[in-house]
């Protein structure tokens, strides 16, 4: 005997227009019943709906605020960060610039001292060859 689960079934689908007529007539039926079975009066209910729509209307406002204002505080910690950021990178360039500048002040002045020391030695060399010495002698005076 086969067991239910391995039987076969059928499934029947009906195409409809996607009851949209039903719904409507279903939405009508429901606003009727309201109606009559209304604890209150129309007027009644429409101030309720009124106070209902003005709460719902102040606490969306209200949540509203509350996400400008965490959005405003986070700008601002963002901003906050943000310059603080720059001014470490100014003082790193500044610092970078005042260092480069030293270093070049004291490069051009071992410069000018190999320069000078230089020049001496070149006069020193003309003076010993103008004074009639033979390159053995400027060899010994430059060892």
């Amino acid at each position: 005997m086969r067991d239910h689960k391995e039987l076969p079934y059928i499934v029947i689908e009906r195409e409809s227009g996607g009851g949209l007529g039903a719904f409507i007539l279903g939405a009508l039926v429901g606003a009727g019943l309201g109606l009559i079975f209304a604890p209150k009066s129309g007027a009644e209910t429409q101030e309720d709906l009124k106070g209902h729509a003005r709460r719902l209307r102040e606490a969306a406002e209200d949540s509203l605020r509350d996400v400008q204002d965490q959005l405003e505080d986070r700008l601002g910690e963002a901003r906050d960060g943000a310059k603080e950021h720059i001014e470490s990178v100014k003082s790193a360039v500044d610092a970078g610039v005042q260092a480069a500048r030293e270093a070049r002040d004291e490069l051009e002045k071992k410069l000018e001292t190999t320069k000078a020391v230089y020049r001496a030695g070149v006069d020193a060399a003309r003076e010993v060859v103008t004074v009639g010495t033979d390159a053995e002698d400027v060899i010994e005076v430059v060892d």
